[in-house]
């Protein structure tokens, strides 16, 4: 046998005749590259006819292709039909593809979202991949954006182009091959008093800029100067104060392995990547490099305030020597590096902290040549450390209202100091922040009798107190300035679209119903909490600098978003309590009741066999002394400490000791004794010893309990009474159904017996009809004789009459010629004879026909 197989349809237009894309839909792959060889810049677009994305990104194909046609070769190429030279060269995982071409370099793939934007921006990338900085301000908004720019610096002054500049045009290609995103952006200059401001002189040099970081100028003696050596060199040494997220829609480990890094804000932003301005983006921009500055730069600051001035001068932290001089005079203390430091609790029952800020700090007692912004050093750090706990004792307090400070010379350097400040801190006290100005309106801080004591400019305490205190550093609510640097909570922060993916910010606790797509949240994985910016208030710079320092600070007022389940908010009474993250709190910690939870799934069977149980239990169980509920785990988020790994989970909060909850026992049965039992002796408990209207109570608690059950018992008894007569008349029923099936059975023999009998009589009417149906068949063969036999005499008969005939006449003509002769009368009296005795025979013969056919025709009918 062989395979039979219908030979595929031939292909049609995918794309409108009337397209600017031009639809190869017999996948001529051959005849694309000859295309290709006549255009600058080109995008295939790889698709699969049947394929949805395919078919939902051939709109915005045809949009771009509509704006940039006259610049940019469209093909479309059907990379499915098996017969196309597309489905025998190349071998995608998925579909559609857009591969650019810019002359011979390509291909470059595009990975981003299937919108017509960001589609156009990528082409619009690709066709120009260097920007041209003709101005002081033009380089100004160059390096203030906050993706990273390189910068290369090339005299025009050979022909056609000056050495290296086609390698440094093809490393601007070579980046957006790597990263689709292009989150880096080439920038080339070609006037030496615009490249000086950034120090490049030499003709042929690379500059790439960092806001919070030293800018580098790309090492030539070191490597050597090619394409994919610039690339590499600013993929690896570029600085990241945000980062797009855009999830491609399939499964991956881009969200998983971005969140591992360590706690993340998540901006949810509308963004149009064509428009000119975007307003939101800078003010997030300004606010992650407020966060990230953490050494005061001067080209953060120029950064910040540059606003389009033609005449401001651009700085940079790596000019000249590598850093810009101050004046003596200036606090070079007011920006040191911090590290927050927890002591030990004073005593194991305490609830309170000293929390320390341990500080490095320059001192210009001694005045070196040369004075440079402090850099955190681990070393430095380290050695901090160790200074502060070999003398931690003195600041240990058990309540203090007052801020302490001490300064301790560093082991290594005369020029260096540590300056620690600490203060005592209640671990449930979480209102500082709000109510400061009424806590530490006239803070006191004292310096410690030992080691070197300095002015207070000079002492920096827990942040959440700087500005309380310290006028010098004049840090207002919403100001973060390098703070990444001096905190141990430092967040990670990532932009996405929201026209795009809104559907991550509503599973983040994002509403439905806004109409402005702007959220935030703070996701930590590690702590597995979130944190979510009220959408009740406009996300703007200094709504977000308030967001992420509290979260930063040691004691975060935010309060923990938990996912609800929206389904079960209801009004009616029931059963069994249904309880979900909202009402958590209420109904088991702030409950006056004793609760007993069951940990549940909707996918879990056996969870829902215990459903019958709970219903039972809920109604033996006295209402205004014990609460029964449930809580779907899947739809609720629980706090840490009442998670599960197991279904079905029960636990028991008894009534004013609802911190010391037990488990139902993994190895007891669950029905209803065992669980009667399990909350009769755990709500039985006590923490105290017991007095005697203690025992009173419990005295009257019990016996409300008896009695209760005493009356649940009596109504068990008039059930199973009722249930017992209900038995009594099913087995009369029962009784009654089996004579039934009896006399049912005996009717059946009986039909059967009969069904027999009828089945052989039936048996023998057939014999008989077959064989006298047989009979009929030879009669009729004998009656088709007869037939024959008749029609043979007729004929005969007619013979004969006319024999007569002629007889008759020859007679006539004697008689009238008259001749007497006795000889021919004889002869004719004999012929007479002859004929008469003919005729009779003739006639008894069909009368004896005719009564034989009468006869079988009788018979024949009595046959019938």
């Amino acid at each position: 046998a062989k395979d039979v197989t219908m030979p595929a349809k031939l292909p049609v237009n995918f794309f409108s005749t009337r397209s600017p894309v031009i639809d190869l839909f017999r996948g001529q792959l051959d005849y694309a590259d000859q295309l290709r060889q006549d255009s600058e810049i080109v995008l295939y677009f790889f698709y699969a006819p049947w394929c949805g994305q395919s078919i939902a990104a051939r709109e915005e194909i045809e949009h771009v292709a509509s704006r940039l046609s006259d610049q940019v070769l469209f093909v479309a190429v059907n990379c499915w039909w098996n017969q196309g030279k597309c489905r025998k060269q190349k071998h995608f995982f998925y579909f559609p593809v857009i591969h650019l071409y810019h002359r011979s370099f390509g291909p470059i793939e595009y990975k981003g979202p299937m919108s017509a934007v960001y589609i156009e921006k990528f082409v619009r990338r690709v066709m120009t991949p260097l920007l041209y900085i003709s101005s002081r301000s033009k380089l100004l908004d160059f390096l203030s954006n906050y993706e990273p720019g390189v910068v290369g610096f090339f005299e025009f002054n050979a022909s056609p182009q000056p050495p290296g500049y086609l390698t440094f045009f093809t490393s601007a290609l070579h980046s957006l091959k790597k990263d689709y995103l292009g989150t880096i952006r080439f920038g080339v200059v070609t006037d030496k008093r615009v490249a000086e401001e950034i120090s490049l002189v030499h003709s042929g040099s690379v500059y790439l800029h960092r806001h919070a970081n030293t800018s580098l100028i790309y090492p030539k003696d070191i490597m050597n100067f090619t394409a994919e050596n610039i690339c590499k060199w600013a993929l690896e040494n570029r600085e990241m104060l945000i980062r797009w997220l855009r999830p491609h829609g399939g499964k991956s480990l881009l969200l998983n392995n971005e969140l591992k890094k360590g706690p993340a804000l998540l901006i949810f932003i509308p963004y149009n990547p064509l428009a000119e301005i975007h307003p939101l983006l800078d003010e997030i921009t300004k606010v992650a490099l407020e966060y990230h500055k953490c050494n005061k730069s001067q080209a953060a600051e120029a950064d910040l305030q540059h606003v389009g001035d033609s005449d401001s001068p651009a700085f940079d932290s790596s000019v000249t020597d590598g850093h810009l001089k101050f004046s003596e005079t200036f606090p070079i203390a007011k920006y040191p590096c911090c590290n927050t430091v927890v002591l030990p609790q004073w005593h194991s029952i305490s609830r309170t902290h000293n929390v320390c800020e341990l500080c490095v700090n320059q001192t210009l007692g001694v005045k070196p040549n040369k004075v440079h912004v402090p850099h955190c050093n681990f070393l430095e750090i380290e050695a901090a450390l160790d200074s502060f706990y070999l003398q931690e004792h003195t600041f240990f307090q058990v309540i203090s209202n007052t801020i302490e400070c001490s300064n301790f010379l560093s082991f290594y350097s005369p020029f260096s100091y540590y300056t620690a400040c600490c203060r005592t801190v209640n671990r449930h006290f979480l209102s500082f922040i709000s109510s400061e100005k009424t806590i530490f309106q006239t803070p006191k801080v004292a310096f410690s009798s030992h080691g070197k004591k300095d002015n207070t400019k000079f002492s920096i305490p827990h942040i959440e107190d700087r500005n309380c205190f310290i006028p010098d550093l004049n840090i207002s609510s919403t100001n973060i300035t390098g703070l990444s640097c001096r905190t141990n909570k430092t967040l990670n922060l990532y932009l996405l679209d929201s026209n795009l993916f809104w559907i991550y910010a509503e599973r983040l606790g994002a509403s439905r119903s806004t109409h402005l797509k702007e959220f935030a949240a703070i996701v930590d994985l590690k702590e597995e909490v979130h944190y979510v910016l009220d959408q009740n208030q406009s996300l703007v710079g200094p709504t977000l600098e308030d967001f992420i320092k509290n979260f930063s600070v040691l004691y975060s007022p935010l309060k923990r978003h938990l996912v609800d389940d929206p389904s079960a908010h209801f009004h009616e009474e029931h059963v069994v309590t249904e309880v979900t993250t909202s009402t958590f709190q209420e109904t088991v910690f702030l409950s006056a009741k004793n609760v007993l939870l069951l940990y549940y799934a909707q996918w879990c069977g056996f969870c829902a066999s215990l459903n019958h149980i709970f219903i039972q239990l809920a109604r033996l169980l006295p209402s205004d002394s014990f609460t029964v509920a449930r809580i779907d785990v899947t739809r609720n988020d629980l706090p840490w400490e009442f998670m599960t790994d197991r279904l079905p989970t029960i636990l028991f909060f008894p009534h004013q000791r609802k911190e010391q909850s037990v488990k139902f026992p993994e190895d007891f049965s669950v029905n209803l004794p065992n669980l009667l039992k399990f909350i009769l002796h755990h709500s039985s408990l006590s923490s105290e010893p017991c007095t005697k209207e203690c025992l009173h109570k419990e005295s009257v608690l019990q016996q409300g309990h008896i009695s209760h059950l005493e009356r649940e018992i009596q109504k068990l008894r008039s059930e199973i009474s009722a249930l017992h007569q209900a038995h009594d008349q099913l087995e009369a029923q029962l009784s009654e159904a089996r004579r039934e099936e009896q006399r049912l059975q005996q009717q059946k023999h009986t039909l059967e017996k009969q069904h027999k009998t009828l089945q052989l009589h039936s048996e023998q009417l057939q014999a008989t009809y077959d064989q006298k149906n047989q009979e009929l068949l030879e009669m009729a063969e004998k009656l088709q004789e007869l037939a024959d036999a008749s029609e043979n005499l007729l004929k005969e008969n007619a013979l004969l009459r006319i024999l007569v005939a002629s007889r008759g006449g020859k007679l006539q003509s004697k008689d009238e010629i008259k001749e007497p002769l006795q000889s021919e009368q004889t002869l004719s009296e004999d012929n007479d004879m002859s004929l008469s005795t003919a005729t009779a025979a003739l006639e008894e013969k069909r009368i004896d026909n005719i009564d034989t056919i009468e006869t079988e025709r009788s018979s024949g009918n009595r046959t019938e």
